[in-house]
């Protein structure tokens, strides 16, 4: 099943204006590495890292970037990129625009959210929904992010891959020692439990034999 856009993003340049994720990864990392990469020039690209696509385009020196699955195709990330243009553009001045520092705009991030959640779920109508002319996706050039990196970003990338992976396993090994030790203690009251409605069970057959609650009558 395809989780949709994951990230996006509308940048300056190399300065992120406004952000929005949908699940914590270091996409923010892997962006912010190639937005110095992106040519000044109007263009649309899609980028290819791992299991996901980078789609972007560049409209007045303003990058529009989303990620997706690879199982999401590119008709629908450029749709969403293209309502994002008219959205940003509509919602802020020129002059906010290019004096914005970084996430000077951020509060674009709650129409990231909506509208990637939007795309996502109801991919027809919002490809329906879209004004303006989307170009053609297959005329969209794809690479992979691997040639556009230098190899420090790549090395710096890969080690907070590893560290978030280490990260995850570590929180799992902690979960399930906890599990384990609140199953073991659940066991451990089991048995007592037990244990003490044998002895009380013993007790009473004993005293119904001997004379309740003394057992005088063994005594003697």
């Amino acid at each position: 099943m395809s989780l949709g856009i994951v990230y996006a993003l509308v940048a300056r340049g190399p300065i992120v204006l406004a952000e929005h994720s949908t699940t914590p990864t270091n996409f923010q990392q892997v962006t912010h590495a190639i937005l110095s990469k992106i040519p000044p020039n109007d263009s649309k690209l899609t980028y290819v890292y791992d299991r996901y696509l980078f789609h972007y385009i560049q409209s007045n020196n303003i990058v529009y970037l989303c990620i997706a699955d690879d199982k999401f195709g590119r008709r629908i990330p450029f749709a969403f990129l293209q309502d994002t243009i008219e959205r940003f553009v509509g919602a802020f001045t020129e002059a906010e625009i290019t004096t914005a520092q970084s996430m000077g705009l951020n509060s674009f991030a709650r129409t990231l959210a909506r509208q990637m959640d939007y795309f996502s779920r109801s991919p027809q109508d919002s490809i329906q929904n879209v004004r303006g002319e989307i170009s053609q996706v297959k005329d969209v050039m794809v690479q992979n992010i691997e040639r556009v990196l230098e190899r420090n970003d790549r090395i710096e990338i890969l080690i907070d891959k590893s560290n978030s992976l280490n990260n995850a396993a570590f929180a799992f090994r902690k979960r399930s020692t906890a599990l384990k030790r609140k199953y073991w203690w659940r066991n451990q009251k089991l048995v007592a439990l037990v244990v003490f409605a044998i002895v009380v069970f013993v007790y009473l057959l004993v005293a119904s034999a001997c004379g309740f609650p003394t057992l005088s009558k063994c005594r003697s």
